[in-house]
């Protein structure tokens, strides 16, 4: 175990690196003040250093709203902030004090999009936890297909490439006209429920013409894990707790 001055006390800390890199993206990215004494916590649970692109965000911001809120992707924010965001410990479930032996059980969730869209930092060992790709790359469960797909990158390169304006693309058959608006008008604990829902061919023909309305973050994630179970008997485990 290292102390937390070892993970701290850091020579070429990644934090700037990451402000410049936001600072330049094309797209909107909102930078949430951090609570310093969770970020430290949260720090020394997950033993990885200021140096790393995920030591530096828990350290050193409160999370980061992307593309007008459409991404959230979770820090260490001051409680009662007004923008709602959970923090990375809270939706990961960490122990409340130090504990040397938990680790993130079938890795660590590291963002959520307004559509139930789980972006996940696989942990040592995704074939037993019947996740794609390997140790230390980031995954996603799609909220459209209800299955989690292997992005083939690390988490300072997917945060990088998050805010180059890639998600356009990533989203276009997501969004829909007008989309920024209703984005907009959620709070940060909240999601939109479409129906007919993403993953039905009547979803997927024509997402413009859906009913959307806003629920709860912990709704959308609930619904899309029980209908995973209720049409294959797969479960895709866990989403976050928020």
């Amino acid at each position: 175990m290292r102390e937390l001055s070892q993970l701290i006390d850091v020579e070429n800390p990644a934090w700037p690196e990451i402000r410049e890199t936001l600072d330049a993206s094309p797209v909107s990215v909102e930078w949430l003040p951090p609570d310093s004494d969770l970020g430290t916590a949260s720090i020394l649970q997950l033993q990885v250093t200021a140096r790393s692109y995920l030591g530096a965000v828990v350290l050193n911001c409160g999370g980061l709203l992307v593309d007008d809120g459409w991404l959230r992707v979770f820090g260490s924010p001051m409680s009662g902030a007004a923008h709602g965001v959970p923090g990375l410990s809270r939706v990961n479930q960490f122990p409340e004090t130090f504990d040397s032996v938990w680790r993130p059980e079938t890795g660590l969730t590291v963002a959520h999009d307004v559509l139930g869209g789980v972006f996940t930092l696989n942990g040592a060992a995704p074939a037993s936890a019947d996740r794609p790709g390997v140790p230390g790359e980031v995954i996603y469960f799609a909220p459209d297909s209800l299955r989690w797909e292997a992005l083939g990158v690390s988490h300072s390169t997917w945060l990088a490439w998050l805010v180059s304006g890639a998600l356009d693309e990533f989203y276009a058959d997501l969004r829909w006209p007008g989309w920024k608006k209703e984005v907009r008008a959620l709070n940060s604990s909240q999601g939109l429920s479409m129906f007919p829902p993403l993953w039905s061919a009547e979803g997927r023909q024509d997402i413009s013409a859906t009913s959307r309305r806003a629920v709860p973050m912990r709704e959308l994630l609930c619904v899309a894990r029980d209908t995973c179970r209720q049409f294959d008997g797969d479960d895709p485990g866990f989403l976050g707790a928020v």
